[in-house]
């Protein structure tokens, strides 16, 4: 059984239209804007990229948190983020709200190694994640993570499981 089989949603990231559109069987029943990284498709460590290929979500990580939740190292700080708190730490890459933490599938591609080096998608941190609403969507910004608004993460995190399908591809 694959996991398109196991689970009847999953999640398409369209990295050329900057969308997360989530589908069952022949419908989409959901369609989000979004963010992925300023420096492109690739999947090699520290290349600060979006990997391609076939996800799952690892881990569902802040489901009880109050929105603007900050997270560093997947851990809820105590802080909500507001304007104020983004003035006093301008350089923070801001991961608020919740995680959906990514695992590749495809060795070599996106999980383990490869001959340039490491290229898995989970041990890259490789989010989906709520943003600042400050930050731009629709637009390559991010640090390799897809961002989302606050409310979208939200939203979403709501209607997915761990080990659904997520598949980013280049357009």
């Amino acid at each position: 059984m694959t996991n398109n089989e196991t689970f009847n949603k999953q999640l398409v990231i369209n990295i050329a239209k900057q969308t997360l559109t989530m589908y069952q069987p022949q419908a989409e029943i959901a369609h989000y804007t979004i963010s992925t990284a300023k420096n492109g498709i690739g999947s090699q460590q520290d290349s600060g990229c979006t990997p391609l290929g076939n996800h799952v979500i690892a881990k569902k990580i802040g489901g009880s948190e109050p929105i603007n939740t900050v997270f560093i190292g997947r851990v809820p700080t105590g802080e909500i983020y507001d304007e104020s708190l983004g003035e006093r730490h301008p350089k923070r890459d801001w991961i608020l709200s919740r995680i959906l933490w990514l695992s590749g599938l495809e060795e070599g591609v996106n999980k383990g190694r490869n001959s340039e080096g490491g290229c898995d998608t989970y041990e890259r941190y490789i989010y989906i994640h709520g943003t600042p609403n400050t930050e731009p969507m629709g637009m390559p910004l991010s640090h390799g993570c897809i961002r989302m608004r606050n409310e979208d993460i939200v939203e979403l995190f709501e209607q997915v499981e761990e080990g659904m399908p997520v598949t980013i591809v280049p357009d």
